[in-house]
């Protein structure tokens, strides 16, 4: 598919617009993931099993997992800049209902708006950096926008378990309908227009799946990040009740978890420049030894956040190496198969919190902690063996 050229001429660039999608997707990834540090309160005061909170994570990326490809198929007549601000305000009002929610069904509806926010959001992510500066300016422009992912990853864990401590779960889901209309009056501020182009077709989409190097990095992807968020959509719980840290203690492990991912972000991508199948799989490999060391050892308060530190380096490292693959596997589809990477991690997040879910109601937090760490290898395997087997063979051609 060929985007329209509606670039700016480069002397006009100007960042604010690039910077106020940062600010947007801090608030949106923010609310994706405040369920994690917030999911014991919210348990005990909502009258339901830590399982049944975990899928609030589930509703988010079930929906985000459709709401992409579909915002891809049917907006490409519409102005990118009203769809983003729609996407601000469903982030807020998905905040606010679940800070109000009554009851589980009233909680994952709010976080099915959240997730149309986030996966529509996703899927026009390169769009926007194409009608927003020159070509060579793109690079940058996305990894600002990413910036914000960066950022929540550091903050929203450790930020949602102090303010979820001092003023209530609810009042944090405020505090996150606030971050978002921040970001919506930066961009009614900054945001210029931003004229339509042509959407992907779906034979866009069935022409990037039978690319090999986009379906192993899907297949790598859904196994890893299934793993992953099994294990640590429950952390919260695993580290209350095997090591036995406190609130605090806990509000800095996970911070340190979020400093560990911003870490593993950069170091990731510089891994990946060189070979992006290695950097996926040593990615992925660490965050199985990490969770079995947890299993092992995790009784041991300093081992626990140690352990959780590393953990977040790894995943802090899989992202970025993942998209790096994708976009090398086929870079003349690179709209499609981005859309169907989006979706592969959405589905992935979804399906790792029910399964989680599951484990951790039947056989406690070590289980779960115990199956993420064999998933992740199984997926660090597949990429080890597969996928570098199509990295050698296009660097022989």
């Amino acid at each position: 598919m060929a985007l329209a050229e509606v670039r700016p001429p480069a002397e006009r660039t100007a960042w604010a617009p690039v910077v106020s999608l940062s600010f947007g997707v801090f608030g949106l990834v923010t609310s994706e993931f405040l369920p994690v540090s917030l999911l014991t309160p919210m348990a005990a005061d909502l009258g339901v099993s830590h399982g049944a909170v975990g899928q609030a994570i589930t509703a988010t990326a079930v929906v985000a997992a459709f709401a992409g490809p579909l915002l891809v198929l049917s907006s490409g007549r519409l102005d990118r800049r009203s769809i983003v601000f729609a996407l601000m305000a469903l982030l807020i009002a998905s905040s606010v209902m679940a800070a109000f929610a009554t009851g589980i069904t009233m909680l994952l509806l709010a976080r099915g708006l959240l997730g149309f926010a986030l996966g529509g959001f996703w899927a026009m992510m390169t769009a926007l950096a194409l009608r927003l500066v020159p070509s060579a300016q793109v690079p940058r422009a996305i990894s600002i926008i990413i910036m914000g992912v960066s950022l929540a990853t550091v903050f929203a864990a450790p930020l949602g378990s102090a303010l979820g401590e001092l003023w209530g779960w609810r009042a944090t889901f405020l505090a996150a309908s606030g971050i978002g209309a921040a970001a919506l009056l930066f961009q009614l501020v900054t945001l210029p227009s931003l004229p339509s182009s042509a959407a992907p077709s779906l034979s866009d989409f069935r022409t990037a799946l039978s690319h090999r190097a986009v379906a192993v990095g899907l297949v790598t992807v859904v196994i890893v990040v299934s793993g992953h968020f099994a294990g640590f959509t429950f952390i919260r719980p695993f580290l209350e009740e095997v090591p036995r840290l406190g609130v605090s203690t806990i509000s800095l492990t996970l911070l340190a978890f979020g400093i560990g991912g911003f870490l593993g972000n950069v170091a990731g991508g510089a891994i990946a420049e060189r070979s992006p199948a290695w950097a996926v799989a040593s990615a992925s490999l660490l965050i199985g030894v990490t969770a079995l060391v947890l299993v092992l050892q995790g009784a041991v308060p300093t081992v626990a956040m140690a352990a959780t530190a590393v953990w977040g380096f790894a995943f802090g490292g899989f992202p970025v190496s993942a998209s790096i693959w994708n976009a090398r596997a086929a870079p003349a589809l690179a709209e499609s198969s981005g859309a169907l990477l989006s979706s592969a991690f959405q589905v992935a997040i979804a399906s790792g919190a029910i399964v989680g879910g599951l484990l951790v109601d039947r056989f406690g937090p070590v289980g779960v902690t115990l199956y993420s760490a064999l998933a992740v290898t199984v997926g660090a395997f597949v990429m080890l063996t597969i996928g570098r087997g199509i990295e050698r063979t296009r660097l022989a051609a």
